[in-house]
């Protein structure tokens, strides 16, 4: 029998049809006395459940770790991301996805990113199609990760650009839910059903299959009107 695989997401929660695939999860909020950690509410954006899907559609072996991170407004911290990033390296997950991004550098959210690579454990972020980037994303070792709409569910493109790494498909099941976001979701799916099959793949081994079962190699080229 292959070893369990366990798969991080920081984000708004799951779904309550997604429990099932749901083995450990945990809040993280703010008050005004510092961070609190309880038990996991049910997902107030859809945010989350858009993402635990699209990881669900490429791996649907892997076990989901879910830290909830976001609050009804869509809002969170460095804090309660970095929290959340120590707690899923606790729990024996081998990736984390990070569909999500602050605009600010932080010396906490930096320091359990590092950490959590040190113990092997890939990271993928979102990251922006354009503009300034953002963290975790922009992090050494994390891997960048948008949308690329010329990809269909079983593709992801190898951009190489100084906005992204690689790209998957923008479109899921849950409406509203797009964009960089849902690609990067998709990527660690993918990463995550070669990881059922290669359980023992270094994150080097992951890298080179990336980018060898890549459909597109660099940014899409779009021709002024």
């Amino acid at each position: 029998m292959k070893p369990e695989l366990r798969i991080g997401v920081v984000d708004s929660g799951h779904s309550a049809a997604q429990r099932v695939q749901v083995v450990a999860g945990r809040r993280f909020s703010l008050l005004d006395e510092g961070l609190a950690e309880d038990e996991l509410r049910e997902d107030p954006l859809g945010h989350g459940s858009a993402v635990i899907e699209a990881i669900y559609q490429r791996a649907p072996s892997a076990s989901i770790c879910v830290a909830q991170v976001f609050d009804q407004r869509g809002v969170t911290s460095a804090l309660q991301i970095a929290s959340a990033i120590d707690w899923l390296v606790a729990q024996n997950v081998r990736l984390i996805n990070l569909s999500l991004g602050l605009r600010q550098d932080r010396s906490l959210l930096r320091a359990a990113c590092g950490a959590a690579v040190e113990r092997g454990v890939l990271l993928c972020a979102s990251a922006p199609a354009q503009g300034e980037g953002v963290f975790p994303a922009n992090y050494p070792q994390v891997l960048r990760v948008t949308g690329d709409a010329r990809c269909a569910a079983q593709e992801w493109s190898w951009l190489n650009s100084a906005q992204a790494d690689f790209a998957a498909c923008v479109q899921g099941t849950y409406p509203g839910q797009s964009g960089a976001s849902l690609g990067c979701a998709a990527l660690s799916g993918h990463i995550a059903g070669f990881l059922l099959e290669q359980p023992d793949a270094s994150n080097a081994q992951i890298l080179d299959w990336l980018c060898e079962h890549a459909r597109y190699r660099g940014p899409e080229r779009r021709l002024g009107p």
